[in-house]
């Protein structure tokens, strides 16, 4: 999108996070501030730096990492860059440990989990996490014993809310029988529509939706496809309308964008301001469900 105006992200509206926590829409992923494979140090640490720097300049509040990238890589980062966060919200997730590059292997043990919370809280400097997320339900664990876990960490006060990644609607309905949950984290985006039975959820109870991997939209990348129109008649680029469209799909939804590039993020943060028709978004939600 051609703009010579500061993108700015607020234009998307703002989401209260468990009722209390005031989040601008379109925030920030921060896997790929580590290195290829979301394994070691960034290629380009002052790049990564600049980035990181640049979000609250354009109105970015809302901040997600996990222990897992890197890992140990994406939280210090965040918090040589942002630290002491003035009115930033950092969420943080546990539960994958990292065999290596690409490789993530579900650790769900209730001790680990609340170790990995604390390390969390120390490695971004904070007295308290803002919301700390359970990245996987480990299958070789009972769910209830790492359900009791994250109650746990909320009566302690090491961690303010709570959410769970990659999980069914049953999954929530067992986790909130223990705990308040105020965030899920799946996949979802144009192209693959696989939880929209978890998004109607999250909807119906005001729990906020966090789609990952938010810019994909397979096929409907190609040239000459609805998306591909839709992006020159806003004279935009696919991703950005990607992102718009996820924006308008539902005000629970709470896109995080990722990248260790100044310009990639401003493109990003650019789909904030942009309106998609009525007819717009019926046609690419009809061509991403096909």
């Amino acid at each position: 999108m051609t703009d010579t105006h500061t993108p700015d992200a607020r234009a998307a509206g703002t989401f209260a996070i468990g009722g209390d926590m005031e989040v601008v829409r379109l925030g920030y992923g921060a896997m790929r501030i580590a290195g290829p494979g979301v394994w070691g140090p960034p290629r380009d640490r002052d790049a990564v730096l600049a980035t990181l720097r640049r979000l609250p300049e354009l109105g970015v509040n809302f901040i997600d990492t996990a222990d897992s990238y890197g890992p140990d890589v994406s939280e210090p980062l965040i918090r040589e860059g942002l630290h002491p966060y003035d009115g930033l919200f950092v969420a943080t997730k546990a539960g994958l440990k990292r065999p290596g590059p690409d490789q993530w292997a579900p650790h769900g043990d209730p001790e680990y989990l609340v170790s990995q919370a604390h390390r969390s809280r120390d490695l971004l400097g904070v007295e308290r996490i803002d919301l700390w997320q359970l990245h996987r339900i480990d299958p070789k664990v009972p769910a209830a014993e790492q359900f009791d876990a994250i109650a746990r960490l909320l009566a302690e006060g090491v961690i303010r809310h709570a959410g769970l990644s990659q999980v069914t609607v049953e999954e929530i309905e067992a986790a909130r029988a223990v705990f308040p949950v105020a965030t899920v984290q799946n996949r979802y985006n144009l192209g693959d529509r696989s939880s929209e039975d978890v998004l109607a959820y999250c909807e119906r109870e005001g729990i906020g939706f966090i789609p990952w991997y938010p810019l994909s939209a397979g096929r409907l990348t190609e040239k000459g496809s609805v998306l591909d129109r839709i992006a020159r008649d806003h004279q935009a680029t696919p991703g950005q309308i990607a992102l718009a469209w996820l924006l308008r799909r539902s005000p629970v939804i709470l896109p995080i964008p990722g990248t260790g590039q100044v310009h990639h993020l401003e493109e990003n943060v650019a789909a904030a301001a942009i309106r998609l028709s009525d007819a717009a978004f019926a046609e690419l939600d009809a061509a991403g469900r096909a």
